[in-house]
């Protein structure tokens, strides 16, 4: 047996088994998100043109458990959820429910009617990421009420891959708000082309949900991150590629080690994280331009940009940071970590368990 000819085969089989279950998970979610949008319009026009009570949700719910024993998602909470859900875009419905395909002229059509497609340009990219993101996700975008900020999040969410957890902690921290709002000093350690463009790949705060409990050390922090490494570059954002943590620097013979070395393909640059399980010292910024020097000089191609660092710390005061990075002629941020959020307890029951859903659809 030819061993590379076998790990090719290995390797092929491998990635199209997962690229069928991702493409049917895709496909069970979106007919789940079609399902319950065609749930909440029906519940809608019934319920108005008999003029029954929210009452009658109760009883809806109960029945249905008669039909169809064992039956989970459907509680009467959830089925208000599901109204909701159309009552917010009744003006999808020729693209959700329509009975025939529509061509592009007709989309366009409907899309100029509608306050929900007003303001995107592509129908077809709007609907893929609308049918793209789970139940769950939708009913907590809900809460925004501000068309550009929701459709913010419903990018970020579907480009990133964001569970709820980390959807709730991007909303609840204001990420729209604070886009580019990280303490740097990328305004004159950059070049004027791609200040902006760094400034919003990096986040004020990043939320660290794979780590349950509060580590007692910055190594006992990293090991987590390195363990988790897959979900830790979700939530960094587009275009991190991890290269290793504890990544050696030798110095006149000495050695020296950075937490986590990541590069960017968007930016074109090294990134170095430095975890601080404390509150960000001003001694933090200078050993962090210290590694960021001799990355330049040692690590770093002709054609990159400069490296880039982040101390990730517990803690923050803006003012110190200020002072700390403002002489510093190394592009560096700082930034806070959260470690955990709790899922509502009126989310956990909104979905059916994968068995039930299977029968349904």
């Amino acid at each position: 047996m030819q061993t590379e000819i076998y790990q090719s085969l290995l390797a092929d089989l491998a990635q199209d088994i997962r690229k069928s279950r991702y493409q049917a998970a895709r496909a069970v979610n979106e007919q789940q998100l079609l399902l319950y949008y065609r749930i909440g319009r029906t519940l809608d026009e019934k319920i108005l043109a008999a003029g029954w009570g929210a009452k009658i949700l109760d009883q809806i719910s109960d029945d249905l458990q008669r039909k169809i024993p064992g039956l989970k998602g459907f509680s009467a909470q959830n089925l208000k959820k599901m109204r909701i859900f159309y009552q917010s875009y009744p003006d999808l419905q020729p693209f959700l429910i329509g009975s025939t395909v529509l061509n592009q002229l007709e989309k366009n059509e409907l899309c100029s009617n509608s306050p929900t497609f007003s303001q995107y340009v592509n129908v077809d990219t709007f609907l893929e990421i609308f049918k793209g993101l789970g139940f769950s996700l939708h009913f907590r975008l809900l809460s925004i009420k501000n068309h550009a900020e929701r459709w913010f999040y419903m990018t970020m969410a579907y480009k990133n891959q964001w569970s709820f957890r980390m959807l709730d902690f991007h909303i609840d921290s204001g990420y729209f708000q604070k886009q580019g709002k990280i303490s740097h000093n990328f305004d004159f350690s950059l070049p004027e082309e791609v200040r902006q463009q760094t400034a919003a790949s990096f986040k004020d705060e990043y939320l660290l949900d794979f780590v349950a409990t509060e580590p007692g050390s910055e190594r006992i922090l990293e090991s987590e991150v390195v363990a988790n490494i897959k979900k830790f570059i979700l939530g960094l954002g587009k275009g991190f590629a991890f290269i290793g943590n504890q990544h050696r620097l030798m110095v006149d013979d000495q050695e020296f080690f950075v937490d986590l070395l990541f590069y960017n393909r968007l930016l074109q640059c090294l990134v170095a994280f430095e975890l601080k399980t404390g509150k960000f010292q001003p001694q933090d910024a200078g050993q962090l331009n210290f590694y960021l020097n001799v990355l330049d000089d040692t690590v770093r191609l002709p054609h990159e940009l400069p490296s880039i660092g982040v101390v990730l710390c517990k803690e923050k005061s803006n003012t110190v940071v200020e002072y700390a990075i403002r002489s510093i002629n190394k592009p560096m941020g700082v930034s806070t970590y959260k470690l955990t959020t709790e899922v509502p307890s009126s989310m956990k029951d909104i979905l059916p368990d994968p068995e039930e859903l299977a029968k349904l659809l």
